[in-house]
């Protein structure tokens, strides 16, 4: 028997040789149809992968740097919620041991971290799933639950991972108005519908640093259908006082539906490494792990990860300076007369009039905040809580960015 015969349906082979020497006009038609070919291939792609807006994180210090002509080391990054402490010396020293190893692959299945994470949860360490950060968590849900058409149902202003991973799956999202900048868990859960198959629950929400009750929360992940999955995303988690921290991965026994992640990013002071994890029914977990790949914790991240847990005292201290950093920003603000809404988290959102020139100023100053348009929050600006020093600078250069565009305006006029 023939082999069957192959036909293409891409159109028309390219061109071996697709761009000629010289500025001929070969060369501009080659161009040409270079150009119309990649066009092409784009097209192939999904209509909902090609819609989606790519995720901007805040400047870095390299970048504003080269682009306005700054000494690195005189600017100061406030803008990606990072803990401004620098790294434990307990992590410093695990990552110089584990450095020794890094012509190995890492172990893909976590071991020693999973057996450390259990001992400290409560749980079994097949609950367990490790990720690169919680955002690897999120997206790991979603891969493995969402289908084109299933809807996620998220709040107006929550982290905006949740409606770009919903997207990419060519799901629906349902965005649940705010209340008070936060979760309305009772319109959330009216918005649940036999097509819904993810809801994702920011607590404390980032960029607004609103906060849901313990019980509440409970309450919430209670009435849900079982076979709706809730991501608890508990990020900021470290920085509640302990009366506010929920006992939420000991829920997970009761509802098989949760999925609760933490990132190592914030308090415990990892965020370049890139190390998160989820607690979840092992059902779930099994789940995740087919989708995951296969290496996507370094060893280097394990063994900082490892070291981080175990510093209980950097995270309780970064915990403090926090709380009293966030004490010293919200005390200038309000000597500003600038409006902010009560955080729970390492920043507070802050509203300014024009906040494009206010932030283009701040940055002119060397001082480097988040804009929060794409949360559709134009009027705002996110501010990281930094050291006492940084706090103080911050609140100079808004001052002289107020100051200077309250005079710009004058002359305008």
């Amino acid at each position: 028997m023939k082999p069957a015969p192959t036909v293409s349906v891409a159109g028309p082979p390219q061109d071996a040789n697709c761009s000629p020497p010289g500025g001929s006009e070969a060369a501009k038609a080659a161009s040409v149809g270079v150009h119309n070919a990649a066009s092409a291939v784009v097209l192939r792609a999904p209509e909902y992968v090609r819609a989606i807006a790519p995720y901007v994180g805040g400047k870095p210090i390299d970048e504003v740097a080269r682009e306005l002509d700054l000494d690195p080391l005189s600017i100061i990054k406030l803008a990606s919620n990072e803990n401004p402490r620098g790294p434990s010396p307990k992590v410093l020293a695990a990552i110089a041991r584990a450095a020794a190893e890094i012509t190995r692959y890492p172990d893909g299945n976590g071991f020693a971290l999973k057996a450390a994470l259990s001992s400290r949860l409560g749980v079994p360490p097949e609950q367990i799933v490790l990720g690169n950060g919680s955002n690897d968590v999120l997206e790991l849900v979603a891969q493995a639950f969402l289908t084109p058409g299933d809807h996620a149902v998220y709040s107006q202003y929550a982290f905006i991972v949740y409606p770009l991973a919903t997207q990419a799956r060519g799901a629906i999202g349902i965005e649940v108005p705010a209340r008070d900048y936060g979760h309305d868990l009772a319109a959330m859960r009216a918005a649940i519908t036999p097509r819904t198959r993810l809801v994702f629950i920011a607590n404390p929400n980032n960029p607004t640093g609103s906060w849901v009750a313990a019980d509440a929360v409970e309450a919430f992940v209670a009435s849900v259908p079982r076979d709706v999955v809730v991501v608890l995303d508990e990020a900021y988690n470290e920085f509640l006082d302990a009366s506010e921290q929920a006992a939420s991965t000991a829920w997970v026994s009761c509802y098989p539906n949760l999925v609760v992640s933490h990132t190592f990013s914030k308090a415990h002071g990892l965020a370049a490494l890139r190390i998160g994890y989820g607690v979840m029914d092992a059902t779930v977990a099994d789940l995740l792990n087919r989708v995951r790949q296969p290496f996507n914790v370094n060893s280097l991240a394990q063994a900082a990860a490892l070291a981080a847990l175990d510093d209980v005292e950097y995270v309780e201290e970064s915990r403090r300076l926090n709380r009293d950093g966030m004490r010293q920003l919200e005390a200038g603000l309000r000597a500003l007369a600038v409006r902010s809404l009560p955080s729970h988290g390492n920043f507070i959102l802050i509203e300014v009039d024009d906040a494009p020139a206010i932030y283009q100023s701040l940055l002119r100053q060397g001082v480097i905040v988040r804009p929060v348009g794409n949360y559709n929050l134009p009027a705002w600006l996110r501010v990281t809580v930094g050291a006492p020093a940084e706090n103080d600078r911050f609140l100079a250069a808004l001052a002289a960015a107020r100051a200077s565009h309250s005079g710009s305006d004058a002359r305008a006029d």
